[in-house]
């Protein structure tokens, strides 16, 4: 699963707390990338290496290296779009959410976890995943999938709980 919890050791008073953090899935990780490449490159080097020595070779190369390289930028593309991770930390007192989105822009909310709520409801995608304290509601999870989300609402639920 794209989340990981990481539960901390009790201070002092026998407080627990808790550390979420979730990112997209990725389908291709960088080695498998360096593959696909090198691989799509062999592939469409075939029919190059035919056309060696015959004029129709310079009509065919350019568009073997746009396809390459449309290719090359639509998988870079992907990365940098999925650069992205949110980060849940809770406790007895607080819960705050951290988001980073896509280019580095930081976004946070804070609240008091006596008052969070999670809610698992229909939405805008299936099993929409929101945190409301009863003033502000977020979105958690939204690139994850909705068995992933009802997953994750069931961990939250139970943690909330031990919390209270």
């Amino acid at each position: 699963m794209p989340y990981e919890w990481q539960d901390t050791a009790p201070d002092r008073s026998g407080a627990l707390s808790y550390r979420l953090r979730l990112w997209p899935y990725r389908s291709l990780p960088r080695t498998g990338f360096v593959w696909f490449i090198g691989l799509t490159a062999a592939f469409m080097a075939l029919p190059v290496v035919a056309m060696l020595g015959t004029a129709v070779l310079w009509g065919l190369l350019p568009f073997v290296l746009l396809v390459i390289g449309g290719v090359w930028y639509a998988i870079q593309r992907s990365y940098a779009q999925a650069d992205m991770a949110e980060e849940l930390v809770l406790d007895r007192k607080s819960v705050r959410v951290s988001r980073r989105d896509p280019g580095g822009a930081l976004r946070e909310w804070t609240t008091n976890s006596y008052w969070l709520r999670p809610a698992l409801r229909k939405g805008p995608v299936e099993s929409y995943l929101t945190l409301t304290d009863g003033q502000r509601e977020i979105e958690l999870g939204a690139f994850l999938t909705p068995e992933e989300r009802r997953s994750l609402y069931d961990d939250l639920t139970r943690r909330l709980a031990s919390l209270r």
